[in-house]
């Protein structure tokens, strides 16, 4: 019997059943090989997701935070000249951040416990909230014409509201638009909120990422 002859008997015969087994046994290898690293891939793209949702979050604070330097000039905190100039209308003289354009111009947000002046909720960060452009009005005759005014007077009296988050995101760990609040007056283990005001936002999720960390501890 020639070799052509072997080889056809043998493909004739298709395969054995220990060359099945071998076959299955293999692929399921792979196959359970390639699910953990699936499943560890969509996982790391949530955390990533959930990492730059805080981020979002805490800026937005941050930005509500510092909108409050020199408001409310008659209420409760640092009381700063909303004109510039660096006097003290009442209590304590602090820098304005560069970064800031507006001041927070409604006081009826703020409390006497909230005496930080960070946003009173997240809701507060979509509705938005009052301001006034920060600085001095300048104003230096009318305009070209007899009667006009200047573009500095344009909308000068008129309410201009900022927002500081579209809308209030979804966790991507629970899928929910529920968050873990906590007050510039609460330690960082703190189970429940005092709904002061919101100094910091965090996962609800009990889960643990893949390097081990809480998502409720990020």
């Amino acid at each position: 019997m020639n070799v052509r002859e072997l080889k056809k008997r043998y493909t004739e015969g298709g395969f054995s059943l220990l060359e099945l087994i071998l076959t299955l046994g293999v692929l399921t290898i792979l196959v359970m090989g390639t699910i953990p690293m699936a499943q560890n891939a969509a996982k790391r793209q949530k955390e990533e997701r959930l990492r730059e949702t805080l981020r979002l979050m805490r800026r937005a604070v941050d930005d509500f935070k510092r909108d409050t330097f020199g408001s409310c000039p008659q209420g409760v905190g640092s009381n700063i000249n909303p004109n510039g100039g660096g006097r003290n209308l009442g209590q304590v003289v602090a820098p304005t951040d560069p970064r800031s354009r507006v001041v927070i111009d409604d006081c009826t947000i703020f409390d006497m416990e909230n005496l930080d002046r960070y946003p009173p909720s997240l809701d507060v960060l979509v509705s938005g909230v009052q301001v006034r452009p920060r600085g001095v009005n300048i104003r230096s005759g009318s305009g070209l014409t007899p009667g006009s005014q200047q573009a500095t007077d344009i909308n000068q009296d008129q309410p201009i509201t900022k927002v500081y988050l579209r809308e209030i995101p979804i966790d991507p760990m629970t899928g929910e638009k529920e968050w873990n609040l906590r007050s510039s007056y609460q330690p960082a283990d703190s189970e429940s909120w005092d709904s002061i005001n919101v100094f910091d936002v965090r996962s609800t999720s009990n889960g643990e990422a893949l390097d081990g960390s809480k998502y409720s501890e990020w």
